[in-house]
C-alpha cells in the first residue's frame, strides 16, 4: 500500500513538472515570437529601407569595435608560393564594372585629398612606384575561397609617395568606381597593412576586365566585398564613408 502512494506521489510530481516546463517553454516562445516581431519591425539603416535593423547595426559596431581593437597592422596574412596560385580566378561580383570602360589611357585615378585639392594619377605613374606581389586564401562572403595572386603597389608605399601622410592620419579610407556604382569605405589600419596593394596584375599579367582592370584593391585583411574593383576615385575621411554592402545589411568591418 505504501509503495502504490510513494508511486502516485511521484506520478503528480512528474506531471507538475512536466507540466510548469511546458508553460515556461511556452513563454518563452511567445517572448521570442513578440521579440523577432518588435526587431522585425525596427527602421533599418541604409538607403531606401535596404540595410539591417538599428539594434542589429548596434551589435555589429560593437563587434567591429572589438575586432578593431586588437587589430596589429605589423600583423601578416599567411602567403603562400607563386605555383600554388589559381590559374582560373573566380570573380567574387560585378557591380559598379559598367560595360563601356575599355580605354584605360583616358584612364586616371582621382585622388582627394583632406584640402579638397584633387591629385589625377595614370597607370603608368603607378607602375613607377616600387611593385609588390601578394599570393593570398581570397575569402568571399559566398562562402568560397582561393588562394591567388596579385601584383601592384602597397598603399602605404603609394600616400607616402605622394605626400598624403596629413590623409593617413584620418579613421577612413573610401574608395569608388568611375561609375560610382560601387563604392567601399575601409578603416585607415586594415587600408596601410603592410599587404594591402593597389593592384594591376594578376598572375603577371594585366588585371583583365571582369577583375577590375585597370585597378583594383587588394586587401587580404578582409573578406571580398571590400576588394574593390576598377577604382575611380580614393577619398579620406573621419566618418565611415558609404559602403555598398554596408547599406545592404552587411557588417561595415568585414574583417577576417
Amino acid at each position: 500500500m505504501k509503495e502504490i502512494i510513494v508511486n502516485d506521489q511521484s506520478a503528480k510530481k512528474y506531471a507538475r513538472k512536466s507540466f510548469i516546463a511546458f508553460i515556461i517553454f511556452f513563454v518563452m516562445i511567445a517572448f521570442a515570437f513578440a521579440g523577432w516581431k518588435w526587431l522585425n519591425n525596427q527602421p533599418k539603416d541604409g538607403a531606401f529601407g535596404t540595410g539591417v535593423q538599428t539594434p542589429l547595426r548596434k551589435v555589429l559596431n560593437a563587434n567591429e569595435k572589438i575586432f578593431s581593437a586588437g587589430f596589429d597592422t605589423g600583423k601578416r596574412i599567411k602567403e603562400y608560393p607563386v605555383s600554388m596560385a589559381a590559374s582560373r580566378v573566380k570573380v567574387n561580383g560585378d557591380v559598379g564594372m559598367s560595360e563601356d570602360f575599355f580605354d584605360a589611357a583616358k584612364w586616371k585615378l582621382q585622388v582627394v585629398k583632406s584640402t579638397g585639392d584633387t591629385l589625377f594619377i595614370s597607370l603608368d605613374d603607378i607602375k613607377k612606384l616600387p611593385k609588390t606581389n601578394v599570393v593570398f586564401n581570397f575569402k568571399c562572403i559566398e562562402g568560397w575561397n582561393q588562394i591567388t595572386s596579385w601584383s601592384g603597389v602597397r598603399f602605404s608605399d603609394f600616400v607616402e609617395h605622394y605626400g598624403l601622410s596629413k590623409e593617413t592620419q584620418m579613421k577612413y579610407v573610401g574608395m569608388k568606381t568611375p561609375d560610382e556604382e560601387y563604392y567601399v569605405g575601409i578603416d585607415m589600419p586594415s587600408v596601410l597593412q603592410h599587404q594591402t596593394i593597389l593592384c594591376y596584375e594578376m598572375n603577371d599579367k594585366p588585371l583583365p576586365m571582369n577583375q577590375g582592370y585597370p585597378l583594383r584593391l587588394i586587401i587580404p585583411v578582409k573578406y571580398g566585398v571590400k576588394h574593390i574593383k576598377r577604382i575611380g576615385t580614393i577619398f579620406f575621411d573621419n566618418n565611415k564613408p558609404a559602403d555598398y554592402w554596408a547599406e545592404r545589411g552587411y557588417d561595415y568591418y568585414t574583417g577576417h
